[in-house]
C-alpha cells in the first residue's frame, strides 16, 4: 500500500490495532438482569417510595395527571440514596437545547455542614428545578445575551438514570428547558405539549366509539439509527471530517457499494465488539435496542430500538447517539452520524416509526385482519392522511438542515416531495371508501417458497416502499426522511400536532353529525372518510419515488417539492403553521419565529464552516501536493529533454491546468466567503446559491487531481482506505 507518511502511519495503526481494554465478561451478568439496572425505574420507585408517593408519581407517568410537587422531597431523598449506592457523587439536569444536542449541568450532592465536614444533600427543589444560562444557547432572540436566566424542569415521565464513567457515576435527570419568561428554549417542551394535544383530541374520537375509560393516548416512536464507523487515525487525518462531519474532498474509489456485498453482510469482529458493548451500556440505561446490522454503504451500520413513549424514545435516541460515539472511541473508531459523510455512497437517515395508542386499547393504528370493518382504525388512519397532506410543507421543514440536503432525493433516501405509501391492502380499502364505501379487504396469504424443507411464510397484505418519505408499514407510519444527526423531537412534535389538528376537525364534524346519537355514527364516518379521500387522497403514492415521472406527477397533483432547506425552513413559520401551533398551545408565535431563525442560522453557519474548510484544505494541503507533483513532472521532462529524448507532456499539461483551475476556484470561493452579512435568511440564501456552488467547483478540481497526483504525495486518507480498512 502506497501513500504519504501520515497516511501510511494511519494505515499501520489500523492494521496493527489492539483493543485498549480487556474483553467484557458478557456471561457474568445475563442481559435480562442488566436491563435498566442503572435506571430509577418504576420498580425501584415502588420499592423505595412510600405507597401514596409512588401512586402519585405513577398517575403522572401513566395517566398524565398533574405532578404533585409536594412529593418532590421524598422522591429526591430516595433518588439520592439510590444514586449514591451506585457510586454517584453528582447529579445533572439533562436537557435538549435548540442545538439538537444533549446538554447537562452537574452539581455535587456534597455540601459543607459547618464543622469542616460535608453531608450529602438533594432536595425536592433541586430535583424539580435547575438554572443553567438561558442566553448562551441558540434562542432566536428569545433570550438576548444580557438576559441570561433559564430554568430546567424535572420531566417525571422520562426516568432518571445513572451514567457511568471510569472515575465515578452521575445521576442524570431528564428535564425541560425554558426561559425566565416561560418560553421553550428546548426540543422537549414543545414535544410534551404536542403529545398533550394529541391525547386531548383523541379522547373525543374514542368517546364517540364508547371508549370512555380515559386511558392516556400517547404517541410512540421507534427510531432507526444509521451511522458510519471509521478508524480514528483516518478521522484525525481528515480536517473536514473532524470539523464538518463530512468529507469535503474525496475521489470515488474503484469499488464502492455497487456489489451490494456490505448490506446485511457478516459484521467485522472489531465493529461487532463495539456494537455489543454499546448495546450493553444502553441496556443498563433501559434503552431497548433490538436490531443491529451492516447497512448498504461500506463502513455503514444500523441500530434500531423497539417502540416506546415518544418523549422517552426521544431522550433514549439522544443517549444512543452519545453512547455510539463514546464506545466507538474505546475501540479506536469514530462514529459519524452526518447524513452524507462520503459522496457517492449511501448517506444515513433516522427512520422514525410513529404510532399512537393507549394502555387499554393498544395501538390505534392497528388495522386488524379486516381493516374495512375497523371503523376506529379507519378514522385515525384518515386523520393521519389528512394531516400529512394539509401540512406537507411543515413536515418537510422539520427535517430540513444542511446535512439532510445532501441525502434527500438520492438513491437511498426519499425525495423532498412528501407523500404517503399505504400499501396494496389499505389503498384498496380507501379507494373503495372514496367511491362509496369499503366492502372488503385484501386478505393475507402465505408464500410457498417451493422447497419442502422450508416453511410457508405468512405474506403481508402489501409490499414495502423504501422510496416513500412517509410509509405505512403494518401498524405504524415510518417517517423515513428524518436525518441521521437530527433529534427526533421536532419531527415528533410536528406529527403529534398535525394529527391532533386533524383528529380535532374529524371529531368536531362527527359530533355535529351524530348529535349524541350513536346510531348515526357509521353513516357519518362513511360520509366524512369519503370527503377526506376526495380532498386529500392526492398525498397517497405507492410507486417509485425516485423516478422523474413521479416528480412530474406530484407537480400535477399540486404537491409541494421543497428541494432545499432554504426553501423548506421558512414553511415552519408560515401563517398556517403559526396558527396551528398557537391553537394547540405547542409553540407561541414568538417561539415559532425563534426556531425559524435558529434553523436558518444553523444552516448558514454549517455551510460557512464547510466553505472555510474547503478553502483552507485546498490551499494548505491539496495545492502543495499538486505543485510538488507538477514540479516532479517538470523536472523529469527537463531531464529527458536534456538527454535528447522525445516525449509528450500530456500529464504535466493536465496537472498544470488543474492546478490553475484549483487556484482560480479557491479565489472565487474566498470572494464568496467575503460576503457582507444581511438577514439570517439572506445569509442562508447566500450559502445555498454562492458558497455551495463555489465549494463544488473547488472539489471537482481537487478530486480530479487525486486521481492523477502520485499517491505518495496525496495528503488526505482516501475513500478506499477509510471505508474498507477496518
Amino acid at each position: 500500500m502506497s501513500g504519504n507518511k501520515a497516511r501510511l502511519d494511519a494505515i499501520s495503526a489500523v492494521i496493527n490495532y489492539k483493543p485498549i481494554s480487556e474483553p467484557l465478561n458478557f456471561a457474568e451478568t445475563p442481559t435480562k438482569e442488566l436491563f435498566a439496572s442503572n435506571v430509577f425505574s418504576t420498580a425501584v420507585m415502588k420499592q423505595r417510595l412510600p405507597k401514596p408517593v409512588y401512586k402519585s408519581i405513577m398517575a403522572t407517568i401513566q395517566k398524565g395527571a398533574p405532578l404533585d410537587t409536594s412529593t418532590a422531597d421524598v422522591v429526591a431523598s430516595a433518588m439520592k440514596d439510590w444514586a449514591i449506592e451506585k457510586g454517584a457523587t453528582h447529579y445533572a439536569h439533562v436537557f435538549y437545547p435548540l442545538t439538537g444536542l444533549t446538554a447537562e449541568k452537574h452539581d455535587s450532592f456534597l455540601s459543607p455542614n459547618g464543622d469542616g465536614l460535608a453531608i450529602a444533600e438533594f432536595s425536592g427543589e433541586q430535583l424539580i428545578q435547575g438554572e443553567p444560562d438561558g442566553s448562551s444557547f441558540p434562542t432566536g432572540g428569545i433570550r438576548p445575551t444580557f438576559e441570561a436566566r433559564g430554568y430546567t424542569a424535572w420531566d417525571v415521565t422520562s426516568l432518571a438514570y445513572i451514567l457511568e464513567n471510569p472515575n465515578g457515576t452521575t445521576l442524570c435527570i431528564p428535564t425541560a428547558f425554558v426561559s425566565w419568561t416561560g418560553e421553550a428554549l428546548d426540543k422537549k417542551t414543545p414535544l410534551l405539549r404536542a403529545m398533550k394535544a394529541l391525547n386531548t383530541q383523541a379522547q373525543r374520537i374514542l368517546k364517540l366509539f364508547g371508549d370512555t375509560d380515559g386511558s392516556l393516548v400517547t404517541s410512540t416512536a421507534g427510531p432507526e439509527q444509521e451511522y458510519f464507523l471509521i478508524d480514528r487515525n483516518f478521522f484525525l487525518a481528515r480536517p473536514d471530517l473532524m470539523t464538518a462531519g463530512r468529507t469535503l474532498f474525496g475521489a470515488a474509489p474503484a469499488k464502492g457499494q455497487e456489489f451490494d456485498d456490505h448490506y446485511f453482510g457478516a459484521i467485522p469482529e472489531r465493529v461487532l465488539a463495539c456494537m455489543m458493548e454499546t448495546e450493553r451500556e444502553l441496556y443498563k440505561l433501559g434503552v431497548p435496542v433490538k436490531t443491529r446490522h451492516n447497512e448498504v454503504a461500506p463502513g455503514q451500520y444500523e441500530v434500531a430500538p423497539v417502540f416506546e413513549n415518544a418523549n422517552v424514545a426521544t431522550d433514549h435516541q439522544q443517549l444512543l447517539m452519545i453512547m455510539l460515539k463514546r464506545v466507538a472511541e474505546k475501540y479506536g473508531m469514530v462514529c459519524i452520524t452526518h447524513e452524507k459523510p462520503f459522496a457517492g455512497v449511501n448517506g444515513s437517515g433516522k427512520h422514525v416509526n410513529f404510532s399512537f395508542g393507549s394502555a387499554s386499547l393498544g395501538n390505534l393504528l392497528e388495522p386488524g385482519d379486516t381493516p374495512h370493518e375497523n371503523a376506529r382504525f379507519l378514522v385515525f388512519c384518515a386523520a393521519v392522511i389528512r394531516a400529512v397532506d394539509k401540512y406537507a410543507p411543515l413536515l418537510r421543514s422539520v427535517i430540513a438542515h444542511a446535512g439532510n440536503d445532501h441525502r434527500l432525493g438520492a438513491n437511498e433516501a426519499p425525495p423532498a416531495i412528501i407523500s404517503i405509501f399505504l400499501g396494496d391492502q389499505l389503498t384498496e380499502v380507501f379507494e373503495q371508501i372514496k367511491t362509496g364505501g369499503a366492502k372488503s379487504s385484501k386478505a393475507k396469504s402465505t408464500l410457498n417458497i417451493g422447497v419442502d424443507t422450508l416453511p410457508p411464510l405468512p405474506l403481508h397484505s402489501g409490499d414495502r416502499n423504501r422510496t416513500s418519505p412517509f410509509a405505512f408499514t403494518g401498524n405504524k407510519f415510518e417517517f423515513r426522511a428524518v436525518g441521521s444527526s437530527q433529534s427526533i423531537a421536532t419531527p415528533l412534535m410536528a406529527l403529534n400536532t398535525i394529527v391532533a389538528e386533524s383528529i380535532d376537525a374529524i371529531a368536531t364534524r362527527l359530533e355535529a353529525d351524530t348529535a349524541g346519537d350513536a346510531g348515526k355514527l357509521d353513516d357519518a364516518i362513511q360520509k366524512l372518510l369519503q370527503e377526506i379521500m376526495v380532498e386529500h387522497g392526492r398525498i397517497i403514492f405507492n410507486g417509485d419515488g425516485y423516478s422523474e415521472a413521479w416528480h412530474k406527477e406530484a407537480e400535477a397533483r399540486g404537491l409541494p417539492n421543497l428541494r432545499t432547506s432554504v426553501e423548506a425552513i421558512p414553511e415552519f413559520g408560515s401563517e398556517a403553521a403559526v396558527e396551528l401551533f398557537k391553537k394547540y398551545n405547542v409553540l407561541s408565535p414568538r417561539e415559532v419565529e425563534s426556531r425559524v431563525e435558529v434553523k436558518l442560522e444553523q444552516y448558514a453557519m454549517a455551510i460557512a464552516v464547510e466553505a472555510k474548510l474547503t478553502a483552507k484544505i485546498a490551499k494548505t494541503m491539496i495545492f502543495p501536493a499538486a505543485i510538488r507533483y507538477q514540479s516532479e513532472l517538470a523536472t523529469t521532462c527537463a531531464n529527458l529533454k536534456a538527454v535528447g529524448y522525445s516525449f509528450d507532456t500530456n500529464t504535466l499539461d493536465r496537472v498544470t491546468e488543474l492546478v490553475r483551475c484549483l487556484q482560480d476556484s479557491t479565489v472565487e470561493l474566498d470572494m464568496a466567503l467575503a460576503h457582507e452579512g444581511g438577514s439570517v435568511f439572506e445569509e442562508a440564501e447566500h450559502a445555498l446559491k454562492k458558497l455551495i456552488p463555489a465549494m463544488n467547483v473547488v472539489r471537482e478540481y481537487a478530486d480530479t487531481l487525486e486521481t492523477i497526483v502520485a499517491d505518495d504525495l496525496w495528503p488526505l486518507p482516501s475513500y478506499q482506505e477509510m471505508l474498507f480498512i477496518k
